[in-house]
């Protein structure tokens, strides 16, 4: 695998505790010369899987050989095992708790739990609370630096995952969900452009129901409706968005990750 000395981070820590700071200082004790990329510290507390929606949306545009240590853990210190991911050409580092889930259902990974404390933080007392400071992080930093991926610890068969339901279509039209919401407040579905494609003609009539909004069309962009009004287009993750111009989605629909998205065919 070739080698970039490139680490990102990814975690729910926020910048008002030390938490991401110690995490760093230790890579860099490890490994000083490597390039730390923020990808995101604000991911809210404790979900998972808007933790797992960040990671698949930027760790695949990486160079070969980064290694990206994420950290969304609230269930630190019990039995769920720290483990690394090889897919592809990049090196994933954190908890098995889902977080890994939709990165792993659409690439073919090797997994390892790190079981070996030789590559643990060294000089202190292993925290129950604190396995992005005393494990993810240190071994991170020794992938950077090339270490063997099969010294981490015990092969494992198979993660932990989670699910989104699955959007669903039939003559009559789709429905999916909201599945995440962006610091803009828009409303990002689990319905991909493709299944639009395939059951909705250019020339059908459609409703786009989400919550007491209807929606008559999907648009190419933000701008394509006059500020303060909402507008159905295909996002960057090449998923069904329903978003306000120059406004938030979320606080003016009222919606909530979760929500039902309904479009129907007007017969």
């Amino acid at each position: 695998m070739q080698s970039t000395s490139i680490i990102t981070l990814t975690t729910d820590f926020g910048y008002q505790d030390h938490y991401v700071s110690a995490m760093k200082a230790v890579i860099l004790g490890i490994t000083p010369d490597v390039r730390l990329v923020d990808i995101s510290h604000q991911i809210p507390p404790q979900d998972t899987m808007a933790g797992a929606w960040v990671v698949r949306n930027s760790a695949m545009l990486f160079p070969p050989g980064t290694v990206h240590l994420v950290v969304v853990d609230p269930t630190v210190g019990t039995e769920r095992q720290p483990v690394a991911l090889e897919i592809n050409d990049q090196l994933f580092v954190g908890p098995d708790n889902g977080i890994f889930s939709l990165i792993a259902e659409d690439f073919n990974y090797r997994a390892v739990a790190l079981n070996n404390p030789e590559f643990w933080r060294k000089g202190g007392k292993q925290s129950n609370t604190f396995h992005g400071r005393d494990i993810f992080a240190p071994v991170a930093a020794h992938l950077s630096k090339g270490c063997s991926f099969d010294q981490l610890g015990q092969p494992l068969e198979s993660l932990v995952t989670y699910r989104w339901a699955v959007p669903i279509s039939d003559k009559d039209g789709i429905q999916g969900w909201v599945v995440h919401i962006d610091r803009y407040g828009n409303l990002i579905t689990n319905i991909p452009s493709s299944m639009i494609r395939e059951n909705i003609r250019t020339s059908s009539s459609i409703r786009i129901y989400v919550g007491n909004t209807i929606l008559h069309e999907i648009s190419t962009t933000f701008a394509s409706v006059t500020d303060g009004e909402p507008v159905a287009y295909i996002g960057s993750s090449d998923k069904l968005e329903i978003a306000i111009n120059r406004g938030n989605a979320k606080e003016m629909l009222g919606i909530e990750k979760g929500a039902q998205i309904s479009i129907i065919i007007q017969k």
